[in-house]
């Protein structure tokens, strides 16, 4: 017995929004809509232009169908909704940007669909609760939250360079503040499932978790600290760790000068390091255990040791999306990726330390100073992109 596709709604087709439709589409699972709002007429016409390390060379790609916002789409009924727009709550709220979807008109039309929101950082679910909350829908199994690895970014408008030889997901339901539920009803299982299952036809390797936040924290370690630094140095990560180019060899750049790597290595990682112990102090606030399944103290050391071995290869040209959108003027996800670890640790007091290993450490604060450090820094960054985003005439997010 063949089952009909799942009719799936995509927001956003960015870098990251364009390859989850691509695989999605190539999976023969789902009818894929696709909501681009600045990039609706270049995709239109031309289509979306991928060049994957993985799949090849695709030209012209489009979605089954291409709206230009979501009130065009909101005219049908979806089985899902995935959200691969930024997460920007400073500018506009998921739920606003969703707004057709979310009103009483169009569930009496069509129901409400499952929200899956393919977005980095934390705390990305609340609005969008609430909002389902007001509409007086249960929200309880209504929000799949995800953990998304994958190296992909616009180079030019129009075309989306692919470097993952792998992506990767986690799946898991979002239960507002509880963070120590660590099992899936069956009905949550079928909800999870619906979804993976045209992920894992189109190329994705997809894993059902029971509880995502600890899988979105791990996640977040690299953008917290390593997508940070990048933005505020305006060096992409290979900066801190590749090798200068051999005499004779192809060039490239950034890398890691010779003369002075011993005093990135002797200050800058070592401070690197402590960001991401004081990210492992909010695990253990949350109730993440320290075991290989969860969030295990090796997780900070692993982190390091895995972007040293992916940003030593010479073919590696990723800019982390952060330090892309600054250096277009661009608005950046600063609150949900440092922002929320800010708030999340004061609202549980996280004891953080002034030395490198909190186990070890005798003076204890309340709060990551390190990374409020960065909070700081890149609040100026995202106050002056807003500031020419709001004086714009028109307000878009890709």
């Amino acid at each position: 017995m063949t089952t009909s596709p799942k009719e799936i709604l995509l927001v956003g087709l960015g870098a990251v929004g364009s390859i989850c439709a691509f695989c999605l589409k190539k999976g023969g699972l789902a009818r894929i809509t696709v909501v681009a709002r600045s990039s609706h007429a270049l995709v239109n016409d031309y289509g979306v232009h991928i060049k994957s390390r993985r799949y090849g060379e695709i030209i012209g790609w489009k979605p089954d169908r291409l709206c230009r916002s979501v009130s065009d789409a909101a005219d049908q009924k979806y089985d899902y909704v995935i959200v691969t727009s930024k997460a920007l709550p400073d500018l506009i709220t998921t739920s606003t940007m969703l707004a057709p979807l979310l009103s009483s008109t169009y569930t009496k039309h069509f129901g409400q669909p499952i929200y899956a929101l393919f977005q980095n950082g934390l705390k990305v679910e609340q609005d969008l609760y609430d909002a389902l909350v007001a509409l007086g829908e249960q929200p309880n199994s209504k929000i799949i939250s995800t953990s998304l690895y994958t190296m992909t970014n616009i180079t030019t408008p129009g075309v989306v360079e692919h470097l993952s030889m792998a992506d990767s997901i986690f799946l898991g339901i979002y239960r507002h503040g509880d963070f120590t539920t660590c099992v899936n009803s069956d009905e949550e299982m079928k909800i999870l499932a619906g979804l993976a299952a045209p992920l894992d036809s189109g190329g994705f390797q997809v894993q059902l978790v029971p509880e995502i936040q600890r899988k979105k924290l791990a996640k977040n370690l690299i953008n917290v600290v390593f997508a940070s630094t990048a933005t505020l140095t305006n060096y992409t990560v290979p900066a801190l760790f590749r090798p200068a180019p051999k005499r004779g060899s192809t060039s490239y750049e950034p890398y890691l000068e010779p003369q002075t790597a011993s005093s990135i290595n002797q200050y800058t990682i070592p401070v690197l390091r402590a960001m991401l112990l004081e990210v492992e102090a909010l695990a253990r606030a949350l109730g993440f255990p320290d075991t290989k399944d969860e969030f295990p103290s090796s997780l900070v050391d692993e982190t390091i040791a895995n972007q040293k071995r992916m940003h030593e290869d010479p073919r590696n040209t990723h800019v982390p999306s952060m330090l892309l959108d600054a250096r277009k003027g661009q608005p950046i996800e600063v609150e949900v990726i440092v922002g929320s670890i800010v708030i999340m640790a004061r609202e549980r007091g996280v004891p953080v330390p002034v030395s490198p290993d909190f186990a070890k450490s005798a003076t204890l604060l309340n709060r990551p100073q390190r990374i409020e450090t960065l909070y700081a820094l890149l609040l100026v960054i995202q106050n002056q992109a807003l500031g020419r985003k709001l004086s714009s005439p028109a307000l878009q997010i890709s």
